[in-house]
């Protein structure tokens, strides 16, 4: 399975970068291309890792998000994971990283949040 990248500008001027498919040894580097992409044009107040559409996430791609979170932490703005899929919410807390990320709820698909756009 291949990986989307979809990026958007929330309510408070927020950026969401929302993955969609697997985030392993091949695709890791888009996570970190796109995180590198919005800190490129500007310094949103938050990058907001929307994880809901994720079915997997390896190692590699774990270390892409912890690269992330410390180019944006030396950049001063803060990211954070948000409805992670069951899967990457084991994977972050098996792994002791769940609180880097700001200790998200897992999201479920029964839930009656909003629907990403192209979802």
């Amino acid at each position: 399975m291949s990986l989307s990248i979809v990026k958007s500008v929330r309510p408070g001027g927020a950026v969401q970068i929302a993955p969609r498919g697997e985030i392993d040894v091949d695709t890791a580097y888009e996570v970190r291309e796109a995180i590198a992409e919005v800190l490129a044009k500007g310094r949103p107040s938050r990058i907001e890792l929307n994880m809901r559409l994720v079915t997997f996430i390896d190692s590699v791609g774990i270390s892409a998000m912890v690269a992330g979170f410390q180019t944006c932490e030396v950049s001063g703005v803060k990211l954070v994971v948000t409805e992670p899929s069951r899967f990457v919410h084991r994977q972050l807390w098996v792994t002791g990283l769940l609180g880097l990320f700001g200790a998200p709820e897992p999201w479920f698909a029964d839930s009656t949040r909003e629907v990403l756009p192209g979802a």
